[in-house]
């Protein structure tokens, strides 16, 4: 009998895909305040693509910047509402509603 195999990603493809992530937030960032918003939202999905091939973790900064329901890019006051209330921060997308509390101390 066959023992299945577990895929596993080289590290410098990790390193290559942790890059990318990092050059997509950027470039979303300047797209959506260039009135890009469906091109910065569309990097958002290629990064949640990114991560989920190359299985890379999302730094926790910038999981933050993205809606996890919608893969919307957020942006404070423009999309995304950001209330802090006793030990949580909560971010409220305004496109679907998805609330994101991070707990701090």
């Amino acid at each position: 009998m066959r023992s299945k195999q577990k895929y596993s990603v080289k590290d410098e493809y990790k390193e290559i895909a942790l890059e990318r992530i990092h050059e997509l937030f950027k470039q979303a960032d300047i797209q959506f305040h260039d009135n890009e918003k469906e091109l910065a939202n569309r990097y958002m999905y290629l990064v949640r693509k990114l991560a989920m091939k190359y299985k890379v973790k999302i730094p926790s900064a910038l999981k933050r910047q993205y809606c996890k329901k919608c893969l919307h890019y957020l942006v404070a006051g423009e999309n995304a509402r950001v209330r802090s209330t006793g030990k949580v921060i909560v971010y409220s997308c305004k496109d679907c509603g998805q609330l994101n509390r991070i707990g701090y101390k």
